[in-house]
């Protein structure tokens, strides 16, 4: 291991001397392919390490009252054997909340009705539309329904958050980021024009 560094320190130190002599055109075009090069092992070496989620990770397959697996080379199995279980443990409705990083919508969304835990997690999580959610509850007549349901249980999560961001922006809280600024220019701009 000590030798590996070693060997990593010595190339890093010729592409500095490299780059530090370089005075022609050609000089520099020869030190951005080699920083090219190691920018390329470093991203790629990434990217063996990463989890890849498609928008279709989630769905499993239903025909005729069968259920099929997920494939073995989907990502929640990959992490299941590495040893990450938190997305199949809390793959469900009533724990997707442990799942979310903000303690505020955390909470918010543990307090909603099982019902709408139900309908937020087929259409977040598993991105399942209103016609495939009025299925999965054998009520095909209904979809007029869960998308009511649907836009309620967001209206009223927003309706909540909205002054807890309000609050972290005045306190100037560490946690604000970009899109609860988003959220909150969105909001007010969006009840502004029901009125």
């Amino acid at each position: 291991m000590e030798r590996r560094q070693l060997v990593r320190e010595i190339k890093r130190a010729a592409l500095d001397r490299m780059e530090d002599a370089a005075r022609t055109e050609n000089d520099f075009k020869a030190t951005i392919v080699q920083w090219d090069k190691l920018d390329e092992n470093r991203e790629r070496k990434e990217r063996y390490h990463e989890m890849q989620r498609s928008e279709k990770t989630f769905e499993v397959g239903y025909t005729d009252g069968m259920i099929f697996p997920i494939p073995i080379s989907h990502p929640a199995w990959r992490e299941a054997i590495k040893g990450d279980f938190l997305s199949i443990i809390f793959d469900t409705a009533h724990e997707m909340w442990q799942l979310i990083e903000d303690l505020n919508i955390a909470i918010l969304v543990k307090n909603l009705t099982d019902k709408q835990k139900e309908v937020l997690f087929l259409s977040a999580v598993r991105l399942c539309t209103s016609v495939h959610i009025a299925c999965y509850q054998d009520k095909t007549d209904r979809d007029r329904a869960v998308r009511k349901l649907l836009t309620a249980t967001l209206t009223s999560i927003g309706d909540k958050l909205a002054p807890l961001i309000l609050e972290q922006i005045k306190s100037q809280h560490p946690q604000m980021t970009l899109e609860k600024r988003n959220f909150i220019a969105w909001y007010y701009l969006d009840s502004s024009d029901n009125e």
